[in-house]
């Protein structure tokens, strides 16, 4: 592997024997991504859903300068830590993070754990949901895109952020030649939502299906991957009106106020969890283990077909 990642014992007794492995991003298990407890609860579920359905959880992550596909109990432990202090790593500074050989936690996105699963011969990851093209600025552009571009792995997910150009995003995806399928489901999710009233072209229902067509994909560098979109579970899910109505009020506030760069995603964060009564917590725990549970189905068929 080029950037040598370090399997877990897991992971490569895995590997070596067939079974099915699911990639998962380090990020939204971390202070980053969720608030403590809220990670750990999204992370055990996880885990366990992965497990359960009969598949070994491969979670990314560089740690103190070494990539890591797997973890152990001290890593792990440095995860869901309030106190650790995180760097983020994306497809962009994955080398950096690596070749600087900091003692720190890097926690990886969605585009640095495509990158760490598709060199460790993984074929399917879970996430929450993507990043992608921004409202604000659409030259403002995720580097998510690009890696579901150029890794030929699965990634399950529940759409993109919602606060995102939806339209947008899927125009990209497109553009750039990854299939958008989704799962059980003909309409792209808004990552709390089930609904954007955006269409997707193809749909599967079973995860035998979704393996036909993970088998389908190439397998080399530059091919492009597939992203099977599933609809958050029913009972946590937010509704879009209410939340597309709120993102829009806030957009006009950002712009009204002058909030600019980095502080423009945790304002609206914080203003659709007000207006849902702290329903995005709950709806992001859920999606992220469904997600999982959901990649976990394909990887076992992809692994026994």
């Amino acid at each position: 592997m080029g950037i040598g990642s370090q399997l877990s014992p897991e992971v490569a007794e895995a590997q070596d024997n067939g079974k099915p492995v699911v990639a998962l991003e380090s990020t939204v298990f971390s202070s980053l991504g969720l608030p403590s407890p809220a990670n750990k609860e999204a992370y055990e579920r996880s885990l366990q859903e992965v497990k359960e359905k009969g598949a070994v959880p491969a979670v990314t992550a560089v740690i103190d300068g070494k990539a890591a596909v797997g973890l152990d109990n001290s890593t792990e432990s440095r995860l869901l830590s309030a106190s650790e202090v995180f760097t983020k790593v994306s497809m962009s500074n994955l080398p950096v993070a690596i070749g600087k050989r900091r003692s720190e936690f890097g926690a990886t996105t969605v585009s640095a754990s495509l990158l760490l699963a598709h060199q460790a011969d993984i074929k399917v990851f879970a996430t929450g949901g993507i990043g992608g093209v921004h409202r604000e600025n659409a030259e403002d552009v995720s580097a998510d895109l690009m890696a579901l571009s150029r890794f030929p792995v699965a990634t399950v997910c529940s759409g993109a952020k919602a606060f995102l150009d939806l339209p947008a995003t899927v125009e990209r995806l497109e553009t750039l030649g990854v299939a958008v399928v989704g799962y059980g489901t003909g309409e792209f999710p808004a990552f709390w939502c089930q609904e954007s009233g955006l269409e997707v072209p193809h749909s599967v229902n079973t995860p035998k299906e979704a393996a036909d067509i993970i088998r389908a994909i190439g397998s080399n560098p530059g091919d492009p991957g597939v992203l099977f979109v599933v609809p958050p579970p029913e009972e946590s899910a937010l509704q879009w009106p209410v939340v597309e109505q709120t993102i829009e009020e806030v957009l006009q506030e950002v712009h009204n106020i002058g909030i600019q760069g980095s502080e423009v995603t945790p304002y609206i964060l914080e203003r659709i969890n007000k207006a849902t009564n702290g329903g995005t917590l709950p709806a992001n725990i859920a999606l992220v283990a469904n997600n999982a549970a959901v990649a976990a189905d394909i990887a076992v068929a992809l692994a026994n077909d």
